[in-house]
């Protein structure tokens, strides 16, 4: 892989940008792969790229049944932070944060990282004393965050309305590190590394069944649009879809596939460099490289497929920022979109081994994926490649289910996402 830099640039430029290599390669699938991750967003690159570069495991096919990134991965308001309560939580998405802090040398790839800051909005007394309990949960956690007063929230984002006529601000929960980056860069950036280092990255491969040695046997295999193809081990990495791909596998799992959208408004002068999250109204907004207000809801109230979502939500969400943010109200929806989000009980993800022999699973995001995309990749590479969850995915294991060791963010976070 030819390295990307200033004198690449210019060098191609004096030639006309003809000696341009492609990102990543399109092989044909081979019959056989130590390891198979299906789902090519930037949790299934993520995964394949620490496979290889953390393991040397590089004889791994990735099977998207789309486009890489056509998933939750381009779907979102690619919203990172760490400022969770819960322990294990915390652990993996500081990890996660951590990792895209150099994310872009890394991977030789401009994922357009900013660290602009992630303002978590108090608009009650209950969400003021969770949130300062957050915020001591993070202090011995080793996670910067701050409360902050409402004059000092206005000081930060002076477009804000402190004085909201049903939910005024009380203050606000601050991690001045953490911000945003380019959805789509991530995951081109990890499928060009994953393919520098031997990983087959192979689209539109559509998985149609998984196959196994007998009945309770291993994995064996999958079933594909373009053939059979056998693996020794499996991992299912598709976010909306992995009940979906559970079933074919002989296993359920405990979650609910919902969708989840978001919008974002006709371009304008830059006017908000944070993100901010209003949680009792259930809205969140940033604005974009290119002008845009991106904002964000909660999730439809009904189990589904769909990946466009509701008026209803769009109208709530965009009544309740008007009050937080009067100056947004004459702005025009430039455009809408909508994710399929697979919720667990206990709003945490499962990473880890499951009922089948030789299947891995990392699924149960919820609506807080993107953030997770590094640590995600990190821990699943390490627990497909050593049999075992290391001691950052160990808590998320499926059978904490059974065994009843949840790991509560539903209410902890204030907010799901």
């Amino acid at each position: 892989m030819r390295r990307y830099s200033a004198f690449a640039v210019a060098r191609e430029a004096a030639r006309f940008h003809s000696g341009w290599e492609r990102a990543w390669g399109n092989p044909e699938p081979k019959r056989h792969y130590e390891v198979i991750v299906i789902g090519g967003g930037g949790h299934g690159l993520a995964t394949a790229y620490y496979l290889a570069k953390n393991h040397g495991i590089t004889n791994v096919a990735v099977l998207e049944k789309g486009w890489l990134g056509g998933g939750n991965t381009g779907r979102n308001t690619t919203i990172i932070r760490s400022n969770y309560l819960q322990d294990a939580s915390a652990s993996i998405y500081e990890l996660s944060r951590g990792l895209y802090e150099d994310l872009s040398q890394q991977l030789n790839f401009n994922i357009m990282f900013s660290p602009r800051g992630v303002m978590m909005l108090c608009q009650t007394e209950h969400e003021f004393r969770a949130m300062q309990r957050t915020a001591h949960a993070n202090r011995l956690a080793g996670i910067k965050t701050e409360m902050v007063t409402p004059h000092k929230v206005k000081e930060i984002c002076p477009i804000l309305n402190i004085d909201g006529p049903r939910y005024p601000v009380l203050g606000g929960l601050w991690q001045p590190r953490g911000g945003t980056a380019r959805h789509d860069a991530v995951a081109w950036g990890y499928a060009r590394a994953a393919s520098a280092l031997g990983v087959d990255i192979i689209q539109k491969c559509e998985v149609t069944a998984i196959d196994r040695y007998g009945p309770g046997g291993r994995v064996s295999g999958v079933q594909t649009s373009k053939g059979a193809i056998t693996c020794d081990k499996l991992c299912i990495v598709v976010a909306g879809h992995s009940g979906v791909l559970a079933e074919m596998a002989g296993f359920r799992l405990p979650i609910e596939s919902m969708p989840l959208q978001a919008l974002v408004s006709e371009p304008i002068k830059p006017c908000m460099d944070i993100v901010v999250m209003a949680n009792t109204v259930h809205g969140y907004m940033s604005q974009s490289d290119k002008g845009e207000m991106v904002i964000g809801g909660g999730t439809d109230g009904y189990n589904a497929y769909t990946q466009r979502g509701s008026f209803q939500h769009i109208e709530e969400t965009v009544r309740a920022l008007c009050e937080t943010f009067p100056i947004i109200s004459r702005l025009k929806m430039l455009r809408q979109w909508g994710g399929i989000v697979d919720m667990t009980g206990d709003r945490s993800p499962i990473i880890g081994k499951t009922p089948v022999e030789g299947i891995f699973i990392n699924c149960g995001w919820g609506t807080g994926g993107f953030k997770a995309i590094p640590g995600s990749g990190w821990c699943t590479a390490a627990t497909v490649a050593k049999g075992t969850p290391d001691e950052v995915a160990g808590p998320f294991g499926i059978d904490r289910f059974r065994a009843g060791r949840m790991i509560d963010e539903s209410v902890a976070a204030a907010v799901a996402h």
